[in-house]
């Protein structure tokens, strides 16, 4: 037991950046300093998603979303129908700066580099065809 809670304490500072390694096989603090490398990469690299309801679009508890810059709108579209609870044969449009709507295969980054402003991409929401 007490060999288990080194290795949680030792484990601990590996997720908050903090501390030092010593005590640990190199092999594991390898591992965990690239899980963390990485964890801190993605954590940065994410966009943040404003997602405003329009027209009968059902409102969103969380209306902001970090997401992967290499998630396709389809796929944003499709996470956001489950979490409605919508029917599959339902459909949800998505719309960028309130005049178009962007293909399902348009990459998150690629529409953020041209139309985020204050660090955030905004899209409106509906069930129905509002804009463009």
């Amino acid at each position: 037991m007490s060999g288990n809670q080194d290795t949680q304490k030792s484990d601990n500072p590996d997720v908050s950046e903090t501390g030092s390694d010593a005590g640990e096989p190199p092999n594991e603090s390898q591992q965990a300093d690239s899980t963390v490398a990485e964890g801190t990469k993605s954590d940065k690299q994410k966009i943040d998603i404003l997602l405003k309801a329009t027209g009968n679009a059902p409102i969103m508890k969380k209306k902001k979303w970090a997401v992967d810059p290499e998630r396709k709108i389809g796929w944003i579209t499709e996470f956001m129908k489950k979490y409605l609870k919508l029917d599959r044969s339902e459909y949800l449009f998505l719309y960028v700066n309130q005049s178009f709507a962007p293909a399902p295969d348009h990459i998150v980054k690629n529409l953020y580099d041209c139309y985020g402003t204050d660090g955030k991409l905004v899209l409106h929401y509906c069930k129905s065809q509002a804009w463009g």
